[in-house]
């Protein structure tokens, strides 16, 4: 038998016990103070079983799962009941952390540091999960089938559909890069939604390097060759015009000191300012620091067409003058589309006329009883208080007298609150207490009890709280929510059929079987370069500069979906910090 070496023995000992990984804490210095990070949950996952196995376990229902980004990868590591069989289908074996994924444009970390495959998420648990690296290209709601195809390169059944059963479906495919059909876009820009993307941009910048350094360019094509333009002045443009700018200014310039002059990165932005998602402050500080940086800020500006050499421009006020400016290399970071998968579904559910897939607050698909959309496929379409201001009367006014008293408004407000959350955040612009406060409107002292309101003095209390109404972004936060939350549902399915423990239905009978999902929003960062990062936590508290750069680290390495690419971003970090990011053209 062969003998085992000490580092074999302890490299096993960590590949078969990923508990003790946790041992390892990740440390930084925040100005002056000690923060750690560790995760609190263990990486459990799910045992993945062969075809033949499912069929042995078709008494269990069958929930199809498309998608492995945020929301699908989500809801798999928070599923545990064993009494469903999931399928899980996707043109992807692994999960992508894509907050880093302009950290992999410019070496800062390697593509596989943030990648960890699906099958090491969703194994050792009690739970039946197989995997099948295929792409959904329609779904049948009407017969519950959903067909794909085999999506590895060469296979023979690459052109032989798959067709799949299912009890529930879980669609959380994402959304592909919106061209808004402006011409060129498609064929000349690049993207960065994908790893692949990521990797494309960095070979393209390398690439771009080595042609402006041969000897037989004239100084104007070495300035066009490497002009590197970002379209969007969102978070994910911002970040990697900051990091293609310190990849120049921190490592190329050392290597190309020739070519040096020659670079320029401009962002483009078709509103008044970038990161207008931000607070204003933040937003000053990125376009000042931008501009002290060099990096050509133009706001105001929309692409009209882009060809092979030149991207053209239109000033959305100054009389829409168009201009255009030659190019090295484009990424187009503006917006999300929906995928022709899911445009064809929804035409089958009577959603043809949506610009994207809705659900209710349950996330179940609107038109259907057993699929359910989340991430960046869909958007919840948060019912109106004034759609049911009759019902909800009507509930409350329990002796039917046509009047309420603030008692009887009392006995549903929790109720109110829980399904309608827009009635939340009018309460809170307006500083009112509570939902009683509303009934000031009326006539009377609303504290009293025995003042009662008619039905439209009730209309017009609420008459103002649907203009509340927001749709959720299209961020991963949201995704990894929404996957949690739906995993939970199927977990007590079963319990919450026989108690519910939802609102009440208001048009209906009884209550809801599961509270209504709410997101819960816990900030968000702009790393712009420079070991700078902005920073804006809940409760209106925004921080700029190194301190919270080493707040974003620790956040990030905390949410990394395992050890393993923890420990692997960790280390990249550090290698930059001693060796510079790398230029090689791989």
């Amino acid at each position: 038998m062969h003998k085992m070496t000490v580092f074999q023995r302890f490299s096993r000992t960590f590949r078969e016990n990923p508990s003790l990984a946790k041992m390892l804490i990740v440390f930084t210095v925040s100005s002056g103070g000690l923060v750690a990070f560790s995760e609190a949950k263990s990486e459990e996952g799910v045992n993945i079983v062969s075809a033949t196995d499912a069929d042995d376990k078709n008494k269990k229902k069958r929930v199809v799962v498309l998608g492995t980004g945020w929301a699908g990868t989500s809801f798999l590591k928070n599923m545990k009941d064993s009494s469903y069989n999931v399928q899980v289908i996707s043109p992807r074996n692994f999960f992508a952390f894509t907050p880093l994924l302009p950290s992999v444009t410019c070496g800062t970390v390697e593509a596989r540091s943030i990648v960890e495959p699906i099958r090491n998420i969703v194994r050792k648990k009690n739970v039946d999960v197989h995997y099948w690296e295929a792409e959904c290209y329609r779904i049948d709601a009407e017969n519950k089938k959903v067909y794909c195809r085999s999506n590895l390169a060469g296979d023979p059944n690459e052109k032989e559909e798959i067709i799949v059963d299912y009890d529930y479906l879980v669609i959380a495919t994402g959304a592909r890069s919106n061209t808004f059909n402006i011409p060129g876009v498609a064929e000349n820009c690049h993207f960065l939604k994908e790893v692949e993307d990521a990797q494309k941009i960095r070979r393209t910048i390398i690439d771009s390097f080595e042609k402006a350094s041969l000897p037989n360019l004239s100084d104007e094509e070495r300035k066009k060759i490497l002009h590197f333009v970002v379209v969007g002045g969102g978070p994910t443009g911002v970040e990697f015009a900051a990091e293609l700018y310190d990849y120049v200014n921190e490592d190329l310039v050392k290597l190309y000191p020739k070519v040096k002059d020659a670079v320029k990165i401009t962002l483009l932005e078709a509103t008044d300012h970038i990161l207008n998602m931000f607070d204003k402050r933040i937003t000053a500080f990125a376009e000042d620091k931008f501009q002290r940086d060099g990096i050509d800020v133009k706001t105001g500006s929309m692409v009209v067409k882009v060809s092979d050499k030149e991207i053209s421009t239109k000033q959305v006020k100054n009389g829409g003058e168009v201009s255009t400016m030659p190019y090295g290399m484009v990424v187009w970071s503006t917006g999300i589309g929906t995928r022709p998968v899911i445009m064809d579904f929804m035409k089958q559910v009577g959603q043809g006329d949506r610009r994207v897939l809705a659900t209710d607050e349950w996330l179940r698909v609107e038109g259907t009883d057993s699929i359910y959309a989340l991430g960046d496929c869909a958007t919840i379409n948060q019912r109106k208080v004034m759609e049911d201001i009759w019902a909800i009367f009507g509930k409350a006014d329990k002796d039917n007298s046509g009047t309420l008293t603030v008692k009887e408004f009392q006995e549903v407000l929790d109720d109110i609150c829980e399904r309608y959350p827009q009635v939340e955040l009018y309460l809170k612009s307006r500083q009112m207490s509570s939902l009683v406060d509303l009934l000031k409107y009326s006539e009377g002292d609303a504290v009293k009890e025995s003042v009662e309101v008619n039905l439209e003095e009730f209309k017009l209390a609420f008459s103002q709280v649907d203009s509340q109404m927001k749709n959720l972004p299209a961020t991963a936060q949201v995704a990894a929510q929404q996957g949690s939350y739906l995993a939970q549902c199927f977990n007590r399915m079963e319990e919450c059929e026989q108690n519910p423990e939802g609102p009440l239905r208001f048009r209906g009978e009884g209550r809801h079987r599961f509270r209504p999902f709410r997101y819960k929003h816990f900030g968000q960062f702009a790393p712009l370069g420079g070991e700078q990062t902005a920073a804006q936590l809940p409760g209106d508290w925004v921080s700029i500069g190194q301190s919270s750069q080493w707040l974003w680290y620790s956040v990030y390495a905390s949410k990394l979906v395992s050890w393993r690419t923890r420990t692997l971003v960790i280390s990249d970090w550090v290698r930059r910090f001693i060796f510079g990011r790398d230029s090689s053209g791989i």
